[in-house]
């Protein structure tokens, strides 16, 4: 007989990724990856292209499965994506403009005004657990009937790009509740469904996804699909989910008390409170899980590894290797330099889009490597600016669980471990999302179990002379925001022009 394997695919904002996983041990027998960019249209707005999603799915997959021999059969695949976006098709599936992306993307602030003043801003928070931000994906529906009438009129399907995946594979029009719990404000969180009477006001015409579980199956390969990707006919696909959540299964951070801390091109958080609590806050999201009777406090932080990349582009041929070394070199503090990592605006707990990126305390004196620590530091900061507004909300923090390719290289999880006095938790694969969509598919066809496929490696422990010495600089990194604000959103208007 055949070993059963699994395949997990997730869409990120940079890259997609796939894995194929031993579907008993949880090793990884092969992985891929495709990298990709988004669109920038204009100020303030991400996009990308459908096809891009389902082309790179098919290359992933047949990488992937290549030469397999017959002692092995792939069993299911596991989805995730980016999110939450808002892809708008037609009655035959065809998108009908690019997919506006998730809250990086803040075109739709007006929108975010007229429905707050319309519904109420209280009522919103109450009835959908968070307030209107630029991660919500009602907002960006509104943004389109408004701003694109025509092609609007034209809409019927919303889909993600998990969605989008199982809709190619399966033929299945399905949502998750957790990215249905993103869309405020056209998702009940108490109720688990969608809200009728604000659904039909903001998104009429729209044919809203059925709903179920992230890891429920959405339906089965079809032979099409099968043709296309070079898997197996029949085998089942799971619903799928937004990435951050999808990290969060694969490194086990479901249970109360836990938070997962995602490295990535966006720094992201998701704490998992009881069923029973529906915490909220303004300058939080209030979220249904990935799981049945999971809750969440989620924040996200608009840029992280992007700033990152964004600083290898500007030294040139500077490696990652490399700019760590200078880094590490630099030290605690980056000699004088201290940075506010909003390059694309900020979500939580700020909730501003036009806030923008200061680097503060320059002298010709510094180096790439003093930059490159002050970015580190800075979304470290960002990390614990969010854990204090989560605990502020009612949180209780137990556990910090690293996960994703910022984890690599020691030197960025020891930084917000010292800036957060926090210890963080190191499975052995810290892949991430894909990884987490290959458990669910596993757990379709099997008992799979993560403490099984995925061991604690490390646990990353505070320094605490360098978490006293980081105090009075996170200090002075609340006091920067407000006082530069004024000339920031100055400055971000002018670059709306």
């Amino acid at each position: 007989m055949p070993r059963n394997a699994v395949v997990g695919v997730d869409i990120g904002t940079s890259s997609s990724k796939g894995v194929l996983v031993d579907a008993g041990s949880g090793a990884v027998l092969r992985s891929a990856v495709r990298e990709h960019a988004v669109d920038r249209p204009g100020p303030g707005r991400f996009e990308m292209e459908a096809g891009v999603w389902w082309e790179e799915f098919t290359g992933l997959a047949r990488e992937l499965t290549a030469g397999l021999g017959p002692d092995r059969a792939v069993a299911a695949v596991g989805i995730s994506g980016m999110g939450p976006c808002v892809l708008l098709t037609d009655d035959g599936d065809t998108p009908l403009r690019p997919a506006v992306l998730y809250g990086v993307d803040t075109r739709a602030t007006a929108q975010i005004d007229r429905l707050n003043d319309e519904l109420g801003a209280d009522e919103i928070v109450r009835r959908c657990g968070s307030a209107l931000s630029s991660q919500a994906a009602g907002a960006k529906i509104a943004w389109v009937a408004d701003e694109e009438p025509a092609v609007f009129a034209r809409a019927r399907r919303l889909y993600m790009p998990s969605s989008w995946l199982v809709r190619q594979l399966t033929g299945a029009y399905v949502l998750d509740h957790h990215s249905a719990s993103q869309c405020t404000p056209l998702y009940d969180t108490n109720a688990l469904n969608w809200y009728g009477p604000w659904a039909g006001r903001i998104a009429p015409g729209l044919e809203l996804p059925p709903l179920r579980w992230s890891g429920e199956a959405a339906g089965t390969l079809t032979p099409a699909a099968a043709a296309a990707t070079g898997l197996p006919a029949g085998i089942p696909v799971t619903t799928g989910t937004i990435d951050a959540w999808a990290e969060a299964v694969s490194v086990g951070a479901q249970g109360p008390g836990d938070l997962m801390l995602m490295y990535g091109t966006t720094m992201f958080l998701v704490h998992t409170v009881p069923d029973a609590a529906l915490l909220t806050s303004p300058a939080l999201w209030s979220t249904v899980g990935a799981l049945p009777g999971t809750r969440n406090l989620a924040g996200g932080m608009a840029t992280s590894g992007a700033v990152t990349s964004w600083l290898r582009e500007l030294f040139g041929s500077a490696g990652y290797g490399e700019l760590l070394r200078l880094a590490e070199e630099s030290g605690p503090g980056a000699n004088g330099l201290l940075m506010l990592p909003y390059f694309a605006g900020e979500r939580t707990p700020l909730m501003d889009p036009l806030a923008r990126g200061v680097v503060a305390g320059l002298s010709l004196s510094h180096t790439r490597g003093d930059l490159y620590r002050a970015a580190l530091e800075g979304t470290a900061h960002g990390v614990r600016h969010n854990i204090e507004a989560i605990e502020a909300a009612g949180g209780d923090i137990r556990r910090v669980v690293a996960v994703g390719g910022g984890t690599q290289g020691a030197l960025w999880t020891r930084i917000v471990s010292d800036v957060t006095g926090r210890p963080q938790e190191l499975r052995a694969t810290t892949i991430g999302a894909s990884y987490g969509g290959a458990l669910l598919a596993a757990q379709l066809v099997g008992d799979a179990r993560i403490d099984d496929w995925n061991p604690v490696a490390e646990t990353v422990e505070p320094d605490p002379a360098a978490t006293a010495r980081y105090d009075e600089l996170y200090a002075l990194y609340r006091e920067l925001y407000p006082a530069s604000a004024g000339v920031v959103h100055a400055l971000a208007a002018r670059q709306h022009r």
